[in-house]
């Protein structure tokens, strides 16, 4: 018995030790639950809150594949190469690969919603409109095109507060008026120069009425020789049947002035037209430069631009422009746009340009074909998300 109860002794001073050692051990604590990236649908589908804060973001952007043969619109051109084997001139296709990345932000503040929003491309083609001429951007100086080799650029990239917006824009000259048109080359009669580093304000004065008044740099050519920027102001009423703009802009370079007015019908569900007519002076630009500035780069005073979509259905759209200036210039646009599923649309586009007046310095930059008249066309195919 007493050996008994000397074992059972122990064995109870073991329980007793192991479990105050037990007691003392360190606790490892649980993980604290994962913080999911919660949806944002303030400022539209697509948006989500970065984790931690109350700022909204959504990225995006789209793959584009351009196939171009002919001779007209701002693919550049003929896009002709020596033969290999005996060296003549042929004719080949101009092709462009564009990768494009977005990203927006919003967030509501005291002063009101703060934006932000940058678009940024990469590409790759053998000719390309948006290339600007420099060797260092894929052009080959002795020939006018473009060599294969990539080019990156920052597109947009602007934060808003309220209504005050600055940074890198496409100039309000165009952006608030609109663009002419849902063909591919809406620019062979320019309307515009697009790049800008911009200060500006936009305002809604209520039942319709919104505007903007813009400080503007200019880009290449046309950017400010002095303090002075070029200023550019709209006005724009919009209703269910559609809308009507306008936009005048002075020109400090050159102390010319230039505006457009755009007319917008909504006739139908399926059917949408548009005109828009652009005036510009031009007695300075005649005397010192070369009669085209960043708001009036259009030939002579004047210049028209019209035309529509047709929806066939839900999938298939009919696109088509026409323009004219002071010059006699004529150009003609019009595609077929099919989107296969959500997000992915397949364009084909037929375009013809008639050069009427021009000068020998001005030649290549409306045909560059050397042609009066040139047909060219565009395959596209292009996945948004």
């Amino acid at each position: 018995m007493n050996i008994k109860s000397l074992l059972l002794g122990s064995a109870a001073a073991l329980i007793a030790v192991s479990g105050a050692r037990a007691a003392d051990a360190v606790v490892v604590a649980e993980p604290e639950p994962a913080e999911y990236v919660k949806i944002c649908d303030v400022y539209g589908a697509g948006y989500f809150y970065i984790p931690g804060t109350e700022t909204c973001l959504r990225i995006g952007g789209y793959l584009r594949y351009d196939i171009g043969v002919g001779d007209s619109g701002t693919l550049d051109g003929v896009n002709n190469v020596a033969d290999r084997m005996d060296g003549d001139s042929n004719d080949t296709y101009y092709k462009n690969m564009r990768f494009t990345l977005r990203t927006y932000t919003g967030q509501e503040t005291e002063l009101g919603t703060l934006k932000t929003f940058t678009e940024t491309r990469f590409q790759f083609g053998n000719s390309s409109g948006d290339y600007d001429g420099s060797s260092s951007t894929g052009w080959q100086a002795s020939n006018n095109r473009a060599d294969g080799t990539s080019k990156t650029s920052l597109n947009f990239a602007w934060i808003q507060l309220g209504g005050l917006r600055v940074g890198k824009d496409e100039t309000v000259y165009d952006q608030f008026i609109g663009y002419a048109g849902n063909v591919i080359q809406d620019t062979l009669i320019p309307f515009g120069v697009k790049d800008t580093n911009l200060i500006s304000y936009y305002f809604d004065a209520g039942s319709g009425f919104t505007g903007v008044v813009s400080l503007e740099e200019g880009t290449g050519a046309n950017t400010i020789d002095s303090y002075v920027p070029h200023v550019v102001g709209g006005l724009k009423y919009k209703s269910d049947w559609g809308a009507i703009t306008g936009v005048v802009a002075y020109d400090s370079n050159y102390e010319e002035v230039a505006g457009k007015v755009r007319l917008d019908v909504n006739v139908g569900k399926e059917l949408t037209l548009f005109v828009m007519g652009g005036y510009g002076t031009d007695d300075n630009i005649n005397d010192f430069g070369t009669g085209r500035t960043q708001y009036k780069p259009w030939g002579g005073n004047w210049a028209i631009w019209g035309g529509g979509t047709y929806k066939f259905n839900d999938k298939t759209s009919f696109n088509a422009q026409i323009s004219y200036d002071d010059w006699k210039n004529l150009g003609v646009a019009a595609n077929v746009a099919y989107t296969i599923v959500p997000g992915y649309t397949i364009t084909a586009e037929v375009d013809y340009l008639n050069a009427g007046k021009f000068d020998d310095a001005d030649f290549n930059n409306w045909t560059k074909a050397n042609k009066k008249s040139s047909v060219g066309g565009i395959l596209r195919f292009q996945r948004s998300f």
